[in-house]
């Protein structure tokens, strides 16, 4: 280790938590800093991503409901957060299921959480299992290296069963204020943009401008096919981005989300390894198979 250091502390840490006060009550957290980047990943919840900064700036979009521990309807539950992972049985909405789905409502169980002067590795596995059903096991790793400004995630989806099941998936990626503002523009390649409904048609010239944010605007969806893996938010007032990229192999579809409405301001980018609406469509796992997936974040500044 330098020798100005006495601690690894110093410059990186992982703190594990569990919060006490509120909604978020029982809700338990891993507190992940590598000196550039501070990221809170939910045990709670699948390992997903509350909250990202980079040096101390919010990069993430929090709903008004903030993070709670209930099983509640998801209108009133729904935090946002740096990542919400949606599937494995549905993605989107669907009639018969839970609006995305459930694995993000579903506890991680932690296999390895250190920091070392190598980075931070969070490990962890989340099981999807029922009588007579379907045996998935889906494994998580979070790294970032001390002092980087991007993270990776790897996910596996392995099935332990006996039978082929079907799955979905949707990486929910959001981001808010100040990173998310007016002026700030989507930079990647899009062979093709799909309006979702009427409104996201009539905006569809703007789909890459962020607009100042107007009380009960309307959100907009738009299927975007990606020239290749990787987009990112500009912001050029506060000279910073956001870029992510993903495993284009086994999430082909893209889908942005954008709303502009005030108390409700965010910006979704989400692959998928699926079509959302009429275009729903499930893939198998064998019996004994695996999958792969892949995000890396990284937020950096503009010269």
């Amino acid at each position: 280790m330098d020798g100005r250091i006495s601690n690894l502390m110093q410059v990186a840490s992982v703190r594990r938590y569990e919060m006490t006060e509120g909604k978020e009550r029982g809700l338990r957290v891993l507190d992940c800093d590598n000196g550039k980047l501070r990221f809170l990943l939910s045990e709670s919840k699948a390992l997903d991503m509350m909250q990202l900064y980079h040096e101390g700036q919010n990069v993430s979009f929090i709903s008004k409901n903030g993070f709670t521990f209930r099983e509640i309807p998801f209108a009133s539950r729904f935090e946002g957060g740096m990542l919400y992972t949606c599937g494995l049985e549905s993605v989107g909405a669907r009639e018969g299921y839970e609006l995305h789905g459930t694995h993000h409502n579903a506890p991680a169980r932690v296999t390895r959480a250190e920091c070392t002067k190598e980075g931070i590795s969070i490990e962890a596995e989340i099981a999807e299992s029922e009588l007579f059903g379907r045996n998935l096991i889906f494994k998580r790793r979070v790294f970032s290296a001390v002092g980087s400004d991007s993270l990776e995630i790897s996910d596996t989806l392995e099935n332990r069963g006996a039978c082929d099941e079907r799955y979905c998936l949707l990486y929910h990626v959001n981001i808010g204020y100040p990173l998310l503002d007016e002026g700030a523009k989507l930079v990647g390649e899009a062979e093709s943009a799909v309006p979702r409904t009427e409104w996201a048609q009539k905006h569809l010239a703007l789909r890459e401008k962020m607009s100042a944010p107007e009380p009960g605007k309307e959100e907009m969806c738009y299927f975007l096919k990606m020239k290749e893996p990787k987009i990112s938010l500009v912001n050029e007032r506060i000279k910073k981005a956001f870029t992510l990229e993903w495993s284009g192999d086994t999430l082909p579809h893209f889908v942005e989300w954008k709303s502009m409405a005030a108390g409700d301001y965010a910006l979704g980018l989400e692959p998928a390894t699926t079509e959302l609406d009429g275009g729903f469509a499930y893939r198998t796992l064998r019996a004994g198979e695996s999958v792969r997936f892949s995000l890396r974040m990284r937020v950096h500044g503009l010269i």
